[in-house]
């Protein structure tokens, strides 16, 4: 049976939690703080959006502070985008099918993080694969809390022109692997795969799904530092939207492209210290 995906939450890392907020805030998508996670290790804001998704913003409560299993490289040498994470109605259960496919599978384990406001916010979690959490598969959630204590719209977003995370594009190596790896876990018929020389990379979209891959057109550009430096992991978040048009004039995005026969069109990389979140339409027609 195919397998769909609901993105629950992409993840961005960098050394300097107030410096990610800062940049968000600057293209006019003000975060919430969130608090401090159970590992005593790391904080995180967050920007939450009316379909549930939201992108969290990650960093050391300390600078310096490393984490081997949650992106510990990506904060200390400001990686950006690290990890995305799937909704799942049961995560034994999935973790379980996965696991029955020979995938490696960490979990279920419960975690929890602390709101400004004292209440604590719990959710169960399980990692796929063995490459990091999310780094090439999404890791697995559930609340254990209600949904609403980890997540709500984001006053700089709610009711305006941003739907939610529409996209993950993730970094990998070699697309026929990857490809495969995706169609053995989820059922998904082949992708539909082009080159886009803007984005530098070899493209394949499984349509129906939030799930593009990305391998390096060529061995020196800014896709092959990354994969030489983080290897398998998320390289950039499509965030969708219902008035392309508008939502280019709100946020000042001049430059659009065609992404799998939608329309595109990306942040100022300069301003996001070079990493890669954009926005989508609906498809063209």
């Amino acid at each position: 049976m195919t397998s769909a995906l609901k993105i629950d939450h992409v993840t961005i890392a960098g050394p300097e939690l107030a410096r990610l907020e800062q940049a968000f805030a600057n293209l006019g998508l003000a975060t919430d703080y969130g608090g401090p996670h159970s590992n005593n290790i790391t904080h995180m804001a967050l920007l939450g959006f009316n379909d549930g998704s939201y992108i969290e913003l990650i960093s050391s409560l300390q600078p310096g502070q490393g984490d081997t299993v949650f992106w510990g490289e990506h904060i200390t040498a400001n990686g950006g985008p690290c990890a995305w994470a799937v909704q799942v109605d049961d995560v034994a259960a999935e973790a379980a099918r996965v696991a029955a496919l020979g995938i490696p599978v960490a979990g279920p384990d419960t975690y929890h993080r602390r709101r400004p406001d004292g209440k604590l916010v719990e959710w169960d979690l399980a990692l796929l694969g063995d490459e990091g959490a999310g780094a090439r598969l999404p890791f697995i959630i559930k609340d254990i809390t209600p949904r609403a204590w980890r997540v709500q719209p984001s006053s700089s977003v709610v009711d305006g022109l941003l739907a939610g995370v529409a996209m993950v594009i993730l970094g990998v190596e070699s697309l026929p692997a990857s490809i495969d790896l995706f169609r053995r876990v989820y059922q998904w018929p082949a992708p539909i795969t082009v080159a886009n020389p803007a984005f530098g990379a070899d493209l394949a979209h499984f349509a129906g799904t939030p799930v593009t891959l990305a391998s390096p057109l060529a061995g020196d550009n800014w896709l092959a530092r990354r994969w030489a430096r983080f290897a398998h992991s998320p390289c950039g978040y499509l965030i969708g939207t219902g008035d392309f048009s508008a939502a280019c004039q709100r946020y000042d995005l001049a430059q659009t492209g065609d992404w799998f026969g939608h329309p595109a069109a990306w942040f100022d990389p300069a301003r996001l210290d070079g990493f890669k979140v954009g926005i989508i339409g609906e498809a063209i027609s």
